[in-house]
């Protein structure tokens, strides 16, 4: 597992700016699944004392990414240990933006089944970006559907 922190080199973007968004975590780890908590603790950590929050950080965040990070390893990547997942987290004191990246084929985002209707509850599976969902402020994929951006603000 490789791990930067470094601040912002080139400019953010006006959004960027006006949310705060100051300082660059990367980490890049190999599709195991028993790496997940310990680059949920590591990006914890750094985030905790920055942003204002703790509460979003220490049960929000560490929630969020931890189903982003198992989703990426197991459907993105299928658990193929020679293919890895980069986490890139921009943030700041009001914001928090996590991307995170498997070197799947990616899915189609707008195609998933709704886990709260009956016939879908007592399946295995299906319920994390839901979750994800519930917990972040805003979640974006890119087009072909391996990249989630998970971002939270300040309550």
């Amino acid at each position: 597992m490789r791990l930067a922190v470094q601040p912002l080199l080139s400019a953010p973007d006006p959004l960027r700016q006006a949310e705060g968004l100051e300082a660059e975590l990367r980490l890049s780890l190999a599709s195991d699944i028993g790496l997940v908590e310990e680059a949920v603790n590591v990006i914890t950590r750094h985030l905790e004392a920055s942003f204002v929050d703790r509460h979003t950080v220490t049960f929000n965040l560490r929630v969020a990414l931890s189903e982003a990070l198992v989703n990426a390893i197991l459907y993105g990547n299928s658990e193929d240990n020679a293919k890895g997942v980069s986490v890139r987290v921009l943030f700041g004191r009001h914001a928090i933006e996590m991307e995170v990246t498997d070197e799947g084929g990616g899915f189609d985002y707008r195609d998933l089944p709704d886990p709260t209707l009956p016939a879908n509850r007592l399946r295995p599976a299906g319920r994390g970006l839901f979750l994800i969902r519930q917990l972040v402020d805003e979640v974006r994929f890119n087009d072909t559907g391996n990249s989630i951006c998970m971002i939270l603000r300040r309550a």
